[in-house]
């Protein structure tokens, strides 16, 4: 199960997360997968991060790849620029700029590959807030 799109404007960021709300939405409803109300605001949350990010440092589009195997969301963001992100020190003083923080917290797998032009960084996050319920219930 999976679904891609690219995103061309910053504006774009409200489409990236209906996106995701949508395909999980869709998935639990056509394969009755288990997705938390926690996982469904975490995922929004970090595609928002993701997508964010590549309009804001990266010239032109982004790809976001969402793809489930087995319970776990693989999210999946392309864009143009080779630079590798960076986590900035602790700082609790710090305004803004703790994206990257929080996405690396909320994941279970955090990865940046380089590309041909750009890189492609990759996450993965469990669906449901307990991995070994095997129901298929919806929590929502």
């Amino acid at each position: 199960m999976a679904v891609s799109a690219r995103f061309q404007d910053p504006a774009d960021i409200a489409g990236a997360r209906s996106l995701a709300r949508d395909f999980l939405t869709t998935v639990q409803a056509r394969h009755g997968l288990s997705v938390s109300a926690q996982a469904m605001g975490t995922v929004q949350l970090v595609v928002s991060e993701l997508v964010t990010n590549a309009g804001k440092y990266a010239p032109g589009p982004c790809r976001l790849d969402l793809e489930i195997s087995n319970g776990v969301l693989q999210i999946s963001v392309w864009d143009s620029s080779s630079t590798q992100p960076t986590v900035q020190a602790a700082d609790p003083t710090r305004i803004g700029q703790h994206g990257l923080e929080i996405v690396m917290a909320v994941s279970q797998s955090f990865c940046v590959h380089r590309e041909p032009v750009g890189k492609q960084i990759t996450v993965t996050l469990q669906l449901a807030d307990d991995p070994g319920d095997t129901t298929g219930g919806q929590d929502m």
